[in-house]
């Protein structure tokens, strides 16, 4: 049966390597073709030996989702509709900036978790990605827009923030964040790869352990009674709990702090005496926080609030010493702003109790 390299990480593309009576340097031979030069051609890579090359041809090929649908923003956003079949698409977004080129990757066909304010969670769930499939948009990216004039990817920033909940599919993406990470694929920085909860506690803990990179929280609401109705999985891990594995993770973590997202609701979530509350939600742990001005989509009943109200807000949390910043929308023309990533997932809602339950 022929293999999908890019399915593959650094164990598993030695031992199937093994399984064909090769020595384990050539998986990092062929990692780094495929991934740090980006070159899915077996012929073109020359430093392999001819009778491999063939082997490889026979056995093997390199192969990212079909993109169907590439839009760009005016504000230079560009995001990809990516075919992973069964009637099913994610998206995936890069963002450039004057020093950096941010990718938001997706995980899951729709997601499980119905958070009340995100387009994604209203299309329900399919499945999983597989490792191809998630690391497949990194390589994408890479190749679709090229090397810069010094050699370089244009992708040097990784988050997983787009559609799914990433620790929901654990294993498909610590596989892709260790291909992410290795010297001899992306060589990205863990404090360049940030990974954004809901707040899967026991997942938190475990990728403190096997995989600790930079830790964004969804958090959105103050208090528990608000968050179980924005956030329903908070009703299985409450604040209390989250907050306290956000503090056994940053034992491990590579930044020094906790980012919590916090999408900014009118009338909901944006007082001045929430925001106080905030602030003595979260004294004891180190953090910032990223304010998020909600991107209305069809059929929600949510409004963003004015930015003076959100200003307000920010005020509150910085003068006790929170760093705070509110996010720029980026990409909302093309629907590719935060909260909005739906694609043509169908709305196949799997996201029942039972699913949360088998897989938390």
């Amino acid at each position: 049966m022929s293999e999908n390299l890019l399915d593959f990480d650094v164990p598993r593309l030695t031992a199937w390597f093994a399984s064909m009576g090769e020595k384990p340097f050539r998986a990092r031979q062929i990692l780094r073709w495929i991934h740090k030069m980006g070159e899915p051609d077996f012929t073109a890579m020359t430093d392999i030996a001819a009778l491999l090359r063939e082997k490889l041809q026979q056995h093997a090929y390199v192969a990212a989702p079909q993109v169907m649908r590439d839009e760009i923003s005016a504000d230079g956003t560009r995001k990809w509709l990516l075919d992973v079949g069964t009637g099913n698409a994610v998206e995936t977004v890069f963002i450039p900036e004057a020093r950096r080129g941010t990718l938001c990757i997706s995980t899951q066909a729709g997601c499980a978790l119905n958070c009340s304010f995100c387009s994604t969670g209203k299309q329900g769930f399919n499945r999983n990605l597989s490792v191809a499939e998630i690391i497949g948009q990194l390589w994408w990216a890479n190749r679709q827009i090229g090397k810069d004039v010094d050699g370089k990817w244009p992708v040097t920033n990784v988050v997983m923030m787009g559609m799914g909940e990433p620790l929901l599919n654990f294993d498909n993406t610590v596989s892709a964040l260790r291909l992410m990470l290795d010297d001899n694929a992306y060589g990205l920085s863990r404090r360049r790869v940030t990974l954004s909860t809901s707040g899967i506690v026991p997942a938190m803990d475990r990728l403190r352990e096997e995989c600790p990179v930079a830790l964004a929280v969804s958090l959105h609401a103050s208090n528990d009674s608000l968050r179980d109705v924005l956030v329903p999985i908070n009703q299985k891990y409450p604040l209390r709990v989250l907050l306290a594995a956000c503090q056994r993770y940053l034992e491990r973590a590579p930044r020094d702090f906790v980012t919590f997202e916090y999408v900014m609701l009118e009338g909901v979530n944006d007082s001045v005496q929430q925001a106080h509350e905030l602030v003595a939600l979260v004294r004891d742990v180190p953090c910032k926080f990223n304010l998020i001005p909600f991107n209305p989509f069809p059929q929600t009943h949510y409004r963003c609030p004015k930015a003076d109200v959100i200003a307000r807000f920010r005020d509150v949390l910085m003068q006790a010493d929170m760093i705070t910043t509110i996010r720029k929308t980026r990409g909302d023309d093309i629907a590719a702003a935060c909260g909005q990533l739906a694609g043509q997932v169908l709305d196949k809602t799997k996201r029942t109790h039972r699913l949360l339950e088998i897989r938390t």
